[in-house]
């Protein structure tokens, strides 16, 4: 059945200014919308996982004493959002010294914030190899600097390659931190 809209002068008035309001909605939404973080797809070569980064990462790699042995570790970070984001990946060769590389991964963060480090709590990642010493932690202490900063960090592992992936800034955005840690995975 069709029916007609009635079509008086008051009618057409209210329809007017519906319209006219949820224009004004729609561009108040689209500016608060306006992305202050950039998501990208990031594939760190030689680290084997993928994830979305809001800006895009400068590399770097350096020697480090992790885990009991001497390993490459990469680091890929950016700043976005008044917050650092960061993915330090390495191969540490010995399925041994996976679990203890984790665990320093996770200390070093608390360190950094001159806190102790929280309890992990599981997080899971698609592709990655299960282990105690993986999860999520947060963490609230104090910069070298003496400001105050939050993290949040994951660390977790594929076969003998350890990461870590991070958040750090004075207050991180909640919802910016899952969306990074939710778009770590593995290819098959």
């Amino acid at each position: 059945m069709n029916r007609q809209l009635p079509c008086t002068p008051r009618f057409r008035s209210a329809l007017r200014g519906a319209a006219g309001a949820a224009s004004a909605a729609l561009a108040g939404l689209l500016v608060a919308c306006t992305p202050a973080l950039d998501w990208r797809d990031v594939r760190p070569e030689g680290a084997l996982v993928q994830l979305q980064m809001p800006c895009k990462p400068n590399g770097q790699s350096r020697d480090v004493n992790l885990g009991g042995s001497r390993v490459n570790l990469a680091l890929h970070a950016c700043a976005a959002g008044q917050l650092t984001w960061g993915l330090a990946a390495a191969d540490m060769t010995d399925p041994a010294r996976v679990g203890p590389a984790l665990a320093e991964l996770a200390a070093s963060a608390a360190g950094n914030l001159a806190t102790k480090g929280s309890s992990l709590q599981p997080l899971a990642i698609s592709g990655a190899t299960p282990n105690p010493a993986s999860g999520l932690q947060r963490l609230s202490g104090r910069l070298p600097d003496g400001k105050p900063a939050q993290m949040q960090v994951v660390v977790f592992t594929r076969g003998t390659w350890v990461y870590q992936a991070s958040v750090l800034g004075e207050k991180v955005d909640e919802a910016a931190a899952q969306t990074y840690f939710a778009s770590l995975r593995f290819s098959p």
